[in-house]
């Protein structure tokens, strides 16, 4: 009897594994298969540079509908080689037939997937904010019949929540929202005065090994609060341990875009795993499904003209100085963040 309970028990492992496996690899078809719907493009050079990018469009034959428009902005080592900004991250579940129902009201949005060039040493740097301006500019021009102008927003990570801020406040005419995750950039009062007048949704980790929550990101978030007026319109979600949308902990706590790429619900569409969320008047927000980070988006619209933009825009009068001094604390925050790792790893 203990010999065949064994041999059942075996089974069962063996059987649970396969199921595991089976998952995982469906999991994996679904994102190939998701990845495939985004198409190749290229925005026009500015000084020395043009961003590629990938885009998903949500328009079907005969179809007149205006889309809101997504700009997604990678974070480092996902801009090394065109498409990886796409594949290495789950923006591509946004294109999906459930995500896409989510943007109201049109039951669909424009995904714009930008790279940074990596290979040219480039991680989102002030040289690509006007080469990416030009890049959004030409897309909207060529698919305008089908774009909501009063519903464009912008969201990245890390680097990429880095550019977000760049990107908002270069230009708030034309974003209606952003959500910066994980953002490697503090912002000055200058420069948040900017976007005073535009919701702002901050995913972060107080975990966060190379992004610090309280000296690099909660500050920023302080400023919006005080300075914004908009700030019941502004959200900061906090994450004390970060985990995939099952509830399994991801293998860094810098991860936190795995929560807004699943958009801020867990894998049942309940609460999210370990994380609150505040307004900018430290009111709590109770997410209830399926009102997550997709509709927050679509709520909010701006009165965007379609006009092209030019040069940084208000980086222009802000100047570098502000960029280069953020620059600095999210390089501390990386050696910081690899010391502290490192330390962890020799003493547990």
């Amino acid at each position: 009897m203990k010999k065949f309970s064994k041999i059942l028990a075996a089974v069962l492992a063996a059987v649970m594994l396969l199921s595991v496996s089976v998952s995982a690899a469906n999991l994996a078809d679904s994102k190939t298969a998701l990845v495939e719907k985004f198409v190749a493009a290229e925005g026009p050079k500015v000084g020395n540079y043009s961003v590629d990018y990938r885009y998903f469009s949500p328009v079907k034959e005969n179809d007149d509908t205006k889309y809101p428009l997504v700009v997604w902005l990678h974070g480092m080592g996902e801009g090394g080689e065109e498409g990886a900004q796409v594949k290495k991250n789950n923006i591509a579940y946004w294109a999906s037939e459930e995500m896409q129902a989510r943007f109201d009201p049109a039951g669909g949005a424009f995904i714009l997937a930008a790279r940074s060039r990596e290979e040219n040493g480039l991680f989102w740097d002030n040289a690509l904010v006007a080469p990416l301006r030009a890049a959004i500019d030409d897309f909207v021009a060529k698919n305008k019949a089908n774009i909501d102008l009063s519903r464009i927003y912008v969201g990245g990570f890390s680097m990429g929540g880095k550019m977000t801020y760049k990107m908002a406040v270069a230009y708030p005419e034309m974003f209606a929202a952003a959500f910066p995750i994980c953002p490697a950039w503090a912002l000055s009062d200058k420069a948040v005065e900017k976007i005073a007048d535009m919701p702002i949704w901050i995913t972060s980790s107080t975990k966060d090994p190379l992004v610090n929550y309280y000296m690099n990101v909660t500050p920023t978030w302080e400023k919006i609060c005080r300075i914004s007026n908009v700030a019941e319109k502004c959200r900061f979600s906090t994450l004390t341990t970060v985990c995939y949308e099952d509830g399994a902990k991801t293998s860094s706590s810098h991860h936190a875009w795995f929560a807004v790429n699943h958009d801020m619900f867990s894998v049942d569409n309940g609460a999210y795993p370990y994380m609150s969320t505040v307004n900018g008047k430290g009111e709590t927000v109770e997410l209830k499904y399926p009102d997550g980070m997709i509709s927050w988006l679509t709520s909010h619209t701006s009165d965007y003209n379609g006009e092209p933009g030019t040069g940084r825009g208000n980086l222009e009068t802000i100047g570098n100085t502000d960029g280069i001094l953020s620059d600095a604390v999210g390089i501390f925050d990386i050696i910081k963040g690899i010391f502290n790792t490192l330390m962890a790893m020799i003493f547990g």
